[in-house]
């Protein structure tokens, strides 16, 4: 590894930061704070936090411009037009209006060595392309989410004028990029067929946190809040969103109850645009004890949640754009040893395969899913197996310690160049 420069900072521009829980807050809050650690300076734009219900958190504003610290980083919150993870005009005013504000202040930050900018979202990473043009700095382009691909594979926008346009926008923002960051094998070859030469591409995947992942005891207060007492919980945890395709829980579930297994229930841990639909669809087909809403948690009671589930879902629609998707869900279920149930085809079902971590399914496949449940209730030393070759392969391979000190000695390279 090559010898640390301390002193050298950093500006980075993302949408989504703690206390919002998302994975990308997490992941960008995960690293820097462990480059901070290093040495080097940071400075992230950010803006306040609403993700996803698009309502601010308690004891924050949205002003013109807010300070504060976490963990040694310097957070600057811009203010943004708030909308809800849901819809499309609301959305993107709230999007453009960040790529403005978060320019803005950019240019006013003293001097940075490096910036970086993050997707989700787009024009996130396109305040970053201003500000890096604007400063004569070199730019890091973080690519989690192929957009605008992605919003027109979930139905969220429809091909025409508009989605051409920001595809012009998208490899435009690539081009500008000195170098680009990404999270899995799959999105490089994505990118590499966009054009973005492969020198020009490290891959740093989502890790896991073993500050805040670890086997604990499950929450007993927990378990009677959500009437869970003797039933096998197959837990998922994140965003209920568009792409998750989690109809496919309600549909296991009326399978389930269909063959007397009431011994069973799904736990849907989050909140997002699709929540308030899937909760009028659970109360309709009348599965309120089967298929439980917990809403938003904080991100510190996730390990809780998982402590108390007998299985991790993980799914998402059934694309070819997602199989080159590995969701950072995975690696948290896993370092807490609890078997996976994956939905997910390509990249993210090889990993499952490959670390022994649990059952694969066909997405949005309902009779599958309920099948999976089953056989990890029926088979509790199966289970156990999955949940511990699941952890010892993540604790090896992608250990976040190890992760942001990769990416800490690529930003120190790029600094380096003349």
């Amino acid at each position: 590894m090559a010898e640390r420069t301390a002193g050298k900072s950093v500006l980075f521009f993302t949408h989504y930061f703690p206390p919002e829980s998302n994975a990308p807050a997490s992941r960008v809050y995960e690293i820097t704070k462990r480059w901070v650690r290093e040495g080097w300076k940071v400075t992230v734009i950010t803006c306040a936090p609403n993700a996803p219900a698009g309502k601010l958190f308690e004891g924050y504003r949205n002003r013109l411009c807010h300070r504060e610290t976490l963990e040694g980083i310097d957070v600057i919150r811009v203010w943004t037009y708030l909308a809800p993870n849901k819809g499309t005009v609301r959305r993107i005013l709230n999007y453009v209006s960040y790529m403005v504000a978060a320019s803005l202040r950019g240019l006013f930050v003293k001097r940075p060595d490096i910036v970086i900018a993050t997707s989700p979202q787009f024009f996130c990473g396109w305040a970053g392309v201003i500000v890096s043009k604007l400063r004569r700095l070199r730019f890091v382009l973080e690519i989690r989410d192929i957009w605008p691909e992605s919003i027109v594979t979930v139905g969220a926008m429809r091909k025409g004028r508009l989605i051409r346009f920001l595809e012009w926008l998208e490899l435009k923002m690539y081009a500008a990029a000195d170098h680009v960051v990404t999270v899995g094998d799959g999105y490089r070859k994505v990118l590499i067929g966009k054009g973005v030469a492969e020198q020009d591409i490290t891959v740093i995947s989502n890790g896991v946190d073993r500050e805040l992942f670890s086997e604990v005891p499950a929450d007993v207060s927990l378990i009677e809040k959500h009437n869970l007492q003797g039933k096998f919980v197959c837990s998922y945890i994140g965003t209920i969103g568009m792409a998750c395709g989690l109809e496919v829980a309600l549909r296991a579930s009326k399978l389930l109850a269909d063959r007397g297994r009431n011994d069973i229930v799904f736990l849907l841990v989050g909140d997002g645009a699709h929540r308030e639909a899937l909760e009028n669809q659970t109360r309709e087909q009348q599965l309120t004890d089967r298929v439980i809403f917990t809403g938003r948690q904080d991100k510190s009671l996730m390990p809780a949640y998982l402590a108390l589930s007998g299985a991790a879902l993980v799914h998402l629609h059934k694309t070819d754009l997602f199989a080159t998707v590995m969701p950072s869900k995975i690696f948290e279920s896993a370092a807490m040893a609890r078997p996976i149930i994956l939905g997910v085809t390509g990249f993210a079902a090889d990993f499952i395969r490959t670390a022994g971590a649990g059952i694969c399914i066909e997405p949005e496949n309902a009779e599958q899913l309920a099948d999976a449940v089953v056989k990890l209730a029926d088979d509790p030393q199966l289970a156990r197996r999955y949940g511990e070759q699941g952890q010892a392969y993540v604790f090896k391979h992608f250990d976040r310690d190890r992760l942001s000190a990769d990416y800490l000695e690529l930003l120190e390279r790029l600094t380096a160049l003349p």
